[in-house]
Parts: C-alpha cells; sequence; structure tokens
C-alpha cells in the first residue's frame, strides 16, 4: 500500500481537540481515525452521523443498501467490506448483498429502488422525478431526504478512504477472513 500522509491515527497521536470521541464511534473505525487529523471537522461531523447512522427514518435494512450502493459507485473497498459485516449483522443475506453490486433488475424491488435512487444522485447529480415518487412511496418523504442524506455523508466518507488509502479495520478484515462473502 503506498504511503500516506494521513494514516489512521493511533491513541497516542490522537487530538485533544477530538478527545471526547476517541472512546466512542470515531476510536473504532479506521476512517475516524483519519478523519481525526481534523478535529473540528470530526467534532462537527459526530451530530450529522448520529442522525444518519442510528436516527434515520429508513431502518438498519435499507440504509444498508443505500450504503453498499454508495460503495460500489464509489469503488470503495473499505465501504463495501465494512458494510457487508454491518448488513450480515443485520440479517442480510450474502446474496442479497452480492445483488446490491449488479443491475437493478437482478435486486428485490425495494432494494432496486432504493439502488436507483443511489445511481441517480452519482449520474444526474439529483432524483429524477419517477425514481423521487418511488422512493417516496416505499420511505416517505423524510425517508427520501434520509437516502440523499446518507449518500451524501458516506460519498465523504468514501473519497476520505480513496483518498488516503485507508486500510479496513483489522475486526472486520478478520471477520471476513472467517467468513468470506460469497458473491
Amino acid at each position: 500500500m503506498p504511503q500516506t500522509p494521513f494514516p489512521p491515527l493511533s491513541d497516542a497521536d490522537w487530538p485533544e481537540a477530538a478527545r471526547a470521541l476517541r472512546d466512542g464511534f470515531a476510536g473504532g473505525l479506521n476512517v475516524y481515525r483519519v478523519m481525526a487529523h481534523h478535529p473540528a471537522l470530526l467534532n462537527a461531523w459526530a451530530p450529522l452521523r448520529a442522525h444518519v447512522v442510528v436516527d434515520n427514518v429508513l431502518g438498519k435494512q435499507f440504509s444498508e443498501v443505500v450504503i453498499l450502493r454508495t460503495g460500489v459507485n464509489l469503488a470503495s473497498s473499505y465501504e463495501w467490506n465494512q458494510h457487508i459485516v454491518r448488513a450480515r449483522a443485520c440479517g442480510m443475506s450474502d446474496a442479497r448483498i452480492a445483488s446490491i453490486r449488479g443491475a437493478t433488475a437482478d435486486m428485490a424491488a425495494d432494494d432496486a429502488t432504493l439502488a436507483t435512487a443511489v445511481d441517480d444522485l452519482f449520474t444526474t447529480k439529483r432524483l429524477t422525478p419517477p425514481t423521487r415518487n418511488a422512493l417516496a412511496a416505499l420511505v416517505g418523504s423524510q425517508g427520501v431526504f434520509d437516502v440523499i442524506a446518507t449518500v451524501g455523508f458516506y460519498s465523504t466518507l468514501g473519497y476520505i478512504l480513496n483518498s488516503f488509502d485507508t486500510p479496513l479495520d483489522d475486526d472486520i478484515a478478520m471477520q471476513l477472513a472467517a467468513n468470506p462473502h460469497a458473491p
């Protein structure tokens, strides 16, 4: 792996300005250990993360579909692999997870609606009216906003991960080594 100017920070190198986040969500993932190079950003990130990751109206499985498809669009192996484990933890099968990488025609209808929304945001930079209507019928008006926010949130993380060649977290790598994803 190429040398990066922004490797994940160790506990010893953790900035005092973000100390309160180290023992929470931020200390547990390499992406946030990289983001800790900018403590003000990491501190500002925390409340948005709480909504997008924990308090959105999509539910765990729909959120994972959106995150996985965002990872696909960004070609982010870190996001893809990280969220294989999270998708499994919320009850998604390997076959369903694998389908998120492929054509929407090969997905379950609800997953295809979510994936089409993600793809629209990447390709046309907006939800097309048919997609927006289908998405609103599936997840409601607040869910439409949560899909857009999730794509934006994970796009930012994906750009950080891809720009700095952030390594997959050891615990995730070990889980995938013990139970490889079978597409």
